[in-house]
């Protein structure tokens, strides 16, 4: 039995889909079901004993002792947390009190479990902290990719949040001998993605016919990882990965965000065109950036591919196709997710086009790939 916390969001009901695929081992999911958390993402296992679902919060301690004590896990996968910066940057609390108060919660069940276990099974468990390449800041064109060693410097309210359950988790290692795994992972996309996030929201948006957003000139650089490759690393580390290390996962794949959207269009301009004959690309809209926006992510994965042998599967184009197939064939989870909450937030976030810098030049939209 393994615990996955946060198995009902976008990563880890990935995770949970692929590990009841691939394995016997029950998974007890303990999810808040706060606003990206959607039990729809589950569907496929519904009925399955091997899927224990609980709804709770990770800072309640009295549950996660009562979790640990009911269901005997050999290991805890960490995926809860609140994620999205733009939501950080207008209300950090929510961050600071599930990121940084919620992990530390989880660690001490985790301890206070783990301290009672019989030698053999002390020796064997396993907590595995599922963080961000966010942690390490913000690199300059030319410099080397994030490495393990690199020191962290967050830059907004959600990757200082995660930053520090990084040092919660490393902290209850080194103190407390508590056998930990840490992966930091580079941008996901893929299959039940929440549409808040740049890859669905152009998905979705496309097809609504309405505008695009790309924040400022859109030549902000992020590395993008397959999520069943992310998922494939994580159980990777989980079996083999050595207690007290931290492996990056990356997917190879540094593109500016301003292509991303360019591919996505052509992609739905081949499978599902405009009635209008029109590209979807006229749809870009450039609105005014966010603050503290980093420049560049990318990920040095060498580590867990010379120590652990994995590596992505995936290829950007194939995993951005299989991506906007998905969210072709899935218009019933996208309507599900899109309460009104959500349009209202979009609503509020993406500023109008009068108050963005001026779009890229046609060379700037060139030397971007666009």
């Amino acid at each position: 039995m393994i615990l996955v916390t946060g198995g009902a969001g976008f990563i880890g009901a990935n995770f949970v889909l692929d590990w009841l695929a691939a394995s016997s081992e029950p998974v007890v999911n303990l999810d808040k079901l706060s606003y990206a958390g959607n039990l729809h993402n589950l569907d496929s296992v519904r009925g399955d004993a091997r899927h224990v679902f609980v709804q709770g919060d990770i800072c309640d301690a009295a549950l996660l002792e009562r979790l640990f004590a009911g269901h005997q896990p050999r290991a805890v996968v960490h995926f809860a947390a609140e994620s999205h910066v733009d939501r950080s940057i207008h209300g950090p609390q929510d961050f600071i009190q599930t990121n940084i108060v919620g992990s530390f919660r989880l660690l001490e069940a985790a301890r206070g479990y783990w301290s009672r276990l019989p030698a053999d099974a002390r020796a064997a468990f396993r907590f595995l902290q599922v963080s961000t390449d966010e942690v390490y800041g913000t690199l300059a064109p030319a410099e080397p990719a994030f490495s393990e060693t690199r020191g962290f410097e967050p830059n907004s309210p959600y990757s200082a949040s995660k930053a520090a359950s990084d040092h919660l988790v490393r902290a209850w290692q080194h103190t407390y001998g508590l056998p930990v795994l840490t992966t930091h992972c580079s941008n996901n996309y893929g299959p039940y993605h929440f549409p808040e996030k740049l890859i669905p929201l152009t998905i979705v948006n496309a097809l609504a016919d309405k505008p695009l957003p790309v924040y400022g000139d859109g030549l902000q650089v992020r590395d993008w990882l397959y999520v069943r490759d992310h998922c494939s690393a994580v159980r990777r580390v989980l079996d083999a990965g050595q207690p007290g290390q931290t492996y990056n996962v990356g997917g190879g794949n540094e593109k500016p965000n301003i292509e991303i959207v360019h591919t996505v269009c052509a992609l739905l301009d081949e499978l599902r065109p405009r009635a209008d004959g029109q590209g979807y690309a006229c749809q870009i809209t450039h609105v005014r950036d966010r603050p503290g926006h980093d420049r560049r992510y990318a990920v040095d994965a060498r580590k867990i591919e010379r120590e652990l042998g994995w590596r992505p599967a995936e290829t950007f184009a194939s995993g951005i196709r299989k991506t906007v197939q998905w969210y072709l064939e899935h218009a019933d989870w996208v309507a599900n997710v899109q309460t009104g909450a959500y349009r209202d937030w979009v609503q509020t976030q993406y500023q109008s086009a009068e108050s963005a810098p001026s779009a890229p030049s046609a060379r700037q939209a060139a030397d971007a790939g666009a």
